[in-house]
């Protein structure tokens, strides 16, 4: 009667690491998998789950936990299930986001380590695991878990710089790697652009949380990256995202680029777009939008340019020409925000700083 229960029984780590990777192949192979198929890859999922975070019943074995990672490094389990969580019915990809997240954070207590198993393997041997995290956001299907997954590993500065630098044909070895040599823009981090601007809702917004996570995190890194691709970025940036069509969107990204300007890592960047008459201009038509979290957030990155005291001539053509005007309009922009006494401060400063200006250009030519 034994056989009867053979289905239930709990596998060793090395034969459901086999398993499972065999049961994934033969998904590839069908184009409609059986709910025999499914079910399989789903059990073992689940047994995978409970063996690295277990369960209010069972502990979890630290020797199994570092076993079953081992394995599945060794078996390049992780990349196949980083490139095909999409083919898995839906309880099956939220398991095989536990799996990769716990298998990105696993650090074996035994050799003193102080990074994770896994990102050493794919920092030396395995890249295309991030990248195929990445391309997570090319379906719907696929981009929550493979967001989650990433928003784990991007805790570590080496997986920002592999999102950054990628590149087709780039070193696969980091350190080979030479910051000062500007992005070609086809890399995958160019396309956050697209996933966050023309993805389903879902796509779009987990997308933008890992596109952040990258941007506001690893802050020398970012500094040293947009330094080297200040143009190429920053035209992507306000014509994508800035002035993207989608509502949330273009709030999320405005409210990102002031947070990328004002934080002190980024003080030659936030110098340098902050010199542009043209940023300018995109950043005071938002004053003007229909929707009040748009003119707030751009009063935000407006403020940068006319609290800067080292103003650019094209700026300060800009404003000396728009003068009046903003002495008319900024005493009642947003004029409702009477509990918000930071912001009241700050339009008061502007005001002053405005009122400073001269009321002609003595710049020529006038714009």
């Amino acid at each position: 009667m034994a056989f009867l229960f053979g289905r239930n029984r709990q596998r060793g780590n090395a034969e459901l690491v086999k398993s499972t990777k065999e049961l994934m192949q033969k998904l590839l192979q069908e184009e409609k998998p059986s709910s025999r198929l499914e079910e399989d890859l789903a059990r073992n999922l689940a047994q995978m789950k409970t063996t690295l975070q277990g369960t209010p019943e069972t502990e979890v074995s630290p020797e199994q936990v570092y076993q079953l990672v081992n394995l599945l490094l060794q078996e390049d389990l992780l990349l196949l299930l980083a490139k095909e969580v999409h083919r898995l019915p839906f309880e099956a990809r939220k398991d095989t986001q536990v799996i990769l997240s716990n298998a990105f954070r696993y650090k074996h207590s035994g050799n003193n380590a102080a990074e994770p198993l896994a990102l050493h393997h794919i920092i030396s041997n395995r890249p295309e695991i991030i990248i195929a995290l990445c391309n997570g956001y090319e379906r719907r299907e696929s981009a929550m878990p493979c967001g989650g997954v990433l928003r784990e590993a991007l805790k570590h500065d080496a997986i920002a710089a592999l999102i950054l630098y990628d590149e087709p044909g780039a070193p696969r070895d980091l350190q080979a790697i030479d910051p000062s040599i500007p992005s070609s823009g086809e890399g995958v981090f160019w396309r956050f652009f697209e996933w966050i601007d023309k993805g389903a809702f879902e796509v779009s917004a987990d997308a933008f949380n890992t596109f952040r996570e990258i941007l506001t995190r690893h802050k020398q890194i970012v500094a040293t990256y947009l330094q080297t691709n200040f143009d190429s970025f920053f035209a992507k940036y306000n014509t994508v995202l800035v002035q993207s069509e989608s509502y949330v969107t273009k709030r999320q990204s405005i409210k990102l680029l002031g947070e990328i300007l004002l934080d002190r890592a980024n003080y030659n960047v936030m110098t340098a777009y902050v010199d542009s008459g043209e940023h300018l201009k995109i950043i005071m038509k938002l004053l003007l939008d229909d929707r009040r979290m748009i003119n707030y957030e751009g009063f935000h990155v407006f403020k940068v340019f006319v609290a800067n005291p080292n103003k650019s001539a094209a700026v300060r053509r800009i404003l000396v020409n728009n003068r009046a005007r903003l002495l008319r309009f900024l005493p009642t922009f947003l004029d409702d925000r009477t509990e918000d006494d930071q912001f009241t401060d700050e339009k008061s400063f502007l005001i002053r700083q405005i009122e400073l200006l001269p009321s002609s250009n003595p710049i020529s030519p006038a714009q």
